[in-house]
């Protein structure tokens, strides 16, 4: 008695594959998963190499696990359709996507080897299902189902491989916030390499911290270096936004200016990654006290004002013998003695600067010779008054 064939029905279809012509086909999916290897090995490029070793392997049994559960399906005789694979194809799909994601490879090479690995299994399977007796009339059903299947797979793939991409990116960009946290807090040189190599960051040379806005944090992303980070939290940053900029030194430091110019930003020194903190306290020193842009601009200011009571302190010593003029004399004799001290004593210099005849720096200088004496030539006043005035 002849074995009564498998009537496989779909909402659109009617298949009938007897259960030699199964058996068969299950005999040959090693073949065709082998088969399948090599077609994919010779014509995507970024699988040559990759199937020397585990890759291989799993790439074959995703296939004999596909096509296995096709042909089960076929096999029982299930009315359900055929376009939907069963729960372990689709899981071995969805996994092997997530293994090419961490594999580097992208979607398009995925889907590249799903389509020759359907075309490739569907020439096999369909000369097996005509020679068992598959009418041509229904040859066409069988490879739109076929077909259909390998396409609910390849999507269970590209769904596999875009949640492992974004897992990853994800956690990778967690891990690198947490060594910008770290370099922050002063964390040991130690600690802070280590979380470096646990994350996969290749760390720079320099970086440079920018000040910028909260509104202006993706224009200045947009057009600085791409490895830039943007830690999670800034000691001292009460508002805007911390961006930590990599190889912005020497000559590259032009182009950052300039992409930072106009947008209320401020960029401290090129710093080694290492010690990148004094960069960012330097920022917000330079921001506390009204720089704009470029902190390498503005040393001196920021010198003088790094010890504000220091500051105050020398102003009074310094200018003491003032004291004793009217409020406005002060003023009149303390712009004339910065003007003597910024041009080296030069009177008609001296003169232009203040909008005033030489004549009257002359007698300024008199009055100031007098209130300081000889002290006006000694190196270290010298120093104090033009601190104090500066």
């Amino acid at each position: 008695m002849l074995p009564t064939p498998h009537n496989i029905r779909t909402s659109d279809h009617s298949l009938q594959l007897s259960p030699a012509a199964v058996e068969e086909m299950r005999g040959q999916l090693s073949a065709v998963a082998d088969r399948v290897v090599a077609a994919i090995v010779a014509e995507v490029p970024s699988y040559r190499g990759a199937f020397s070793g585990p890759m291989g392997e799993t790439i074959r049994n995703a296939v004999q696990l596909a096509l296995g559960g096709f042909l089960t399906l076929a096999s029982r005789g299930r009315t359900e359709d055929l376009r939907t694979p069963t729960a372990p194809a689709v899981e071995g799909s969805y996994q092997l996507g997530r293994g090419e994601a961490r594999s580097g490879r992208t979607t398009d090479a995925l889907l590249a080897a799903f389509r020759i690995g359907a075309r490739v299994s569907w020439r096999e399977l369909s000369t097996t299902a005509v020679r068992n007796g598959l009418g041509a009339d229904t040859l066409a059903d069988f490879a739109e189902l076929v077909f259909a299947y390998i396409d609910e797979l390849s999507a269970a793939a590209v769904a596999g491989h875009t949640d492992e991409t974004e897992t990853t990116g994800r956690v990778r960009q967690r891990l690198i916030e947490r060594v910008a946290q770290l370099l922050l807090a002063g964390a040991p040189a130690e600690e802070v390499t280590e979380a470096a190599e646990r994350a996969g960051w290749d760390p720079p040379t320099t970086l440079t911290a920018v000040l910028v806005s909260e509104s202006q944090v993706r224009p200045v992303l947009g057009l600085v270096a791409p490895g830039t980070v943007r830690p999670a939290e800034a000691p001292g940053l009460d508002s805007g936004a911390l961006l930590l900029v990599p190889d912005a030194h020497a000559r590259r430091r032009i182009p950052l200016l300039r992409a930072i110019e106009g947008r209320g930003s401020i960029a401290g020194p090129a710093v080694p990654w290492l010690d990148v903190r004094r960069s960012v306290d330097r920022a917000l020193r330079a921001r506390e006290l009204g720089v704009e842009l470029d902190t390498e601009a503005e040393l001196p200011r920021l010198v003088l004002h790094a010890d504000e009571s220091a500051l105050a302190d020398l102003r009074a010593r310094a200018l003491a013998p003032l004291e004793q003029l009217k409020p406005s004399a002060q003023e009149k004799l303390a712009d004339t003695l910065r003007a003597w001290l910024l041009h080296q004593g030069r009177r008609d210099d001296i003169a232009a600067a203040l909008f005033v005849h030489p004549q009257t720096v002359r007698y300024r200088m008199s009055q100031l010779r007098d209130l300081y004496g000889d002290r006006l030539e000694d190196p270290d006043t010298v120093l104090a008054l033009t601190l104090a005035l500066a």
